[in-house]
């Protein structure tokens, strides 16, 4: 039998506010309390929604339950997610993110922890969360720790690691994208070579599952960022590129190379590549763009949340396209926090890729194999382990609400 999450559940908490100097709005949504914590990153973008953080609240249910062990020391939280609407880059951003961090920090104290998203780095949200008066942005799990101090020493330590230049914390989410296509070309049984990529978004989780799509041998041959599409069907130039990009992914196009062509942002989704990998913004596929996309994809990795729309995704389907869903192939972020700061893992670059690749490759077989054997979207499998989960977690704890 199929289980699957209630769609229409109503989330724990949903609240709007409304700044009072620009009248600019955030959100905060808490789907469900798991020991009374409930975890998911803040967003910042022009735009943002209720229904869109809503959403996110959603998926980080599903993630965190997907990752449940009862071996290890990190039992998954709640889902939750937070969201401001603003241009991360306009001139009053980081004012309204004090703000709204002082508005929202009884919440932050008590149960939601938080931290980097989409338009918002995590050096930026603890110096705004600093100002706004808070220990920290995921202080509200530190009762559930069995040694605080010592936790809170491994997580700083992790932090403070970087591997090539990059921080390891910018680099495990990216990792974990790679080891799910990874994962289903090897079930496919299709080479890694020659098998080309094509992304939207360089930034933190989009540069990093290109550096390691790329070491693993697959030609990244198409990147997007907001001044456009990068080409080369031979392959780009992955590392140069993340050198020459600036803290929102843009790439400089001074250090593209004389094969490289320039393309309409749009044409990411039209280059020949088996492998798309929307890394930036949600609803980047509507029905519309996924009529674009070419006949060779086999797969879509949701390394944003929220890429694809639902229709899309049935049409793509019906295609032979499988879109690996973004509360498995993304979530190897939050994990790595909760690992390292449980002590699953220690702060070593090593241990936290290896840790990651295992759980990573573990889930998405769990749920590729799940899908073959109800006939039905990975994202479908993935609800239903993650219900399932879910009851676990119940049964040992308590209610999740």
């Amino acid at each position: 039998m199929t289980t699957a999450l209630p769609e229409a559940a109503a989330p724990f908490l949903s609240l709007t506010w409304t700044d009072d100097i620009t009248g600019r709005r955030g959100f905060l949504v808490v789907d469900r309390l798991v020991r009374g914590v409930c975890s998911g990153g803040l967003r910042m973008r022009e735009g943002c929604t209720l229904d869109e953080v809503t959403g996110l609240a959603r998926g980080m249910s599903l993630k965190e339950a997907l990752h449940y062990d009862p071996r290890a020391r990190y039992v998954p939280l709640g889902g939750a997610k937070g969201g401001i609407d603003c241009d991360p880059r306009d001139p009053e951003a980081y004012g309204l993110l004090v703000r709204y961090l002082r508005a929202v920090r009884p919440y932050v104290e008590s149960c939601w922890t938080t931290g980097e998203d989409l338009g918002l780095s995590q050096d930026l949200v603890d110096r705004a969360a600093a100002e706004a008066g808070l220990v920290s942005s995921v202080q509200a799990v530190y009762p559930l720790l069995d040694d605080e101090t010592a936790a809170r020493a491994r997580l700083a330590d992790a932090f403070a690691v970087e591997v090539d230049g990059i921080g390891l914390d910018e680099l495990v989410g990216g990792c974990g994208v790679a080891e799910s296509v990874l994962t289903a070309l090897d079930r496919a049984g299709v080479p890694y070579a020659g098998t080309r990529v094509s992304l939207q978004g360089l930034g933190t989780m989009g540069g990093a599952t290109a550096r390691f799509l790329t070491r693993a041998g697959l030609p990244v041959v198409a990147v997007a960022d907001v001044k456009g599409t990068i080409v080369n069907p031979s392959g780009l130039d992955v590392e140069a590129l993340l050198a020459a990009r600036d803290g929102h992914g843009t790439v400089d196009r001074a250090a593209l190379r004389p094969a490289d062509r320039e393309l309409p942002g749009d044409a990411w989704l039209s280059v020949a590549a088996e492998v798309l990998v929307p890394a930036a913004v949600s609803y980047a596929v509507g029905v519309e763009e996924q009529a674009r996309i070419g006949a060779g994809v086999r797969w879509i990795a949701e390394a944003a949340n929220m890429p694809v729309l639902p229709e899309a995704e049935a049409l793509l389907h019906t295609r032979g396209v499988r879109v690996l869903p973004d509360v498995v192939v993304n979530s190897g972020t939050n994990a790595w926090w909760w690992w390292t700061l449980f002590g699953d893992i220690g702060a070593d670059a090593d241990e936290a890729f290896a840790h990651t690749r295992g759980a990573m490759r573990t889930l998405v077989d769990l749920v590729l194999t799940r899908a073959e054997a109800d006939g039905t979207t990975p994202r479908a499998a993935a609800h239903t382990i993650a219900a399932q989960r879910l009851t676990a977690v119940t049964e040992r704890f308590g209610p999740c609400r």
